[in-house]
């Protein structure tokens, strides 16, 4: 990027509160940098252990569901799971992130009918096997995990999008905005000062005229 002036004092005065300004938000954006990366970090390593313990409890409950597809008929499993008793109430609003909007998740289980009662559990024990019953029980358990799981990934990627952004901006202040003001600036100061010494060349001269016709 090249900076085109007229090497004035004006000029020199207008571009050193350019790179003051260019300065401080270099400041500015490389603390928003590293806080956007430390709350990233957070949320890497509580990403980390949803994930490890949602695929723990998801792999114990799929055991358990293919133990009951074993033991159970394929009508009978189908009919069990056909109608379910409960309803979830999902509201998704926004979290500020060092200006960077996440959502939030807010969640209610409701019944899905009126006279089910609060049992998770959509059938009648009589022709059903334990297995089935820990399975929907572990998943039941674990959902809030997965919408609390689906929260943390989104806000880690957007995060990761907005320090990539940040240390774009960064980069260029420091590398190219900020060298350029640094190098236009030296660039007029030299000049001014050639011009300085050229007038008091000039002025002696006229000086040494005017005395030779004395």
């Amino acid at each position: 990027m090249e900076i085109r002036v007229n090497p004035t004092r004006m000029e020199l005065n207008r571009l050193k509160k350019r790179l003051k300004m260019a300065e401080r938000g270099h400041k500015l954006l490389k603390d928003k940098r590293d806080e956007l990366i430390r709350q990233f970090l957070i949320l890497v390593r509580k990403n980390k252990e949803l994930r490890e313990h949602i695929e723990k409890e998801l792999s114990a409950a799929f055991a358990k569901f293919l133990l009951a597809r074993a033991v159970m008929p394929a009508e009978t499993m189908e009919e069990a799971l056909m109608y379910p008793t409960r309803r979830l109430s999902l509201q998704i609003t926004k979290q500020n992130i060092m200006s960077v909007y996440a959502p939030k998740m807010q969640w209610d289980e409701e019944e899905a009918a009126e006279g089910e009662g609060a049992s998770i559990y959509p059938y009648g024990f009589a022709d059903t096997s334990a297995e089935l019953d820990t399975s929907i029980e572990t998943l039941s358990g674990i959902l809030p995990s997965l919408l609390e799981l689906a929260e943390v990934e989104k806000s880690v990627q957007l995060l990761a999008e907005e320090i990539e952004k940040t240390r774009r901006r960064v980069n260029a202040l420091e590398y190219v905005l900020i060298p350029k003001l640094q190098e236009t600036s030296r660039y007029i100061t030299m000049k001014l000062d050639e011009n300085e010494r050229g007038a008091l060349t000039r002025l002696m001269k006229i000086k040494d005229v005017v005395r030779s016709k004395m």
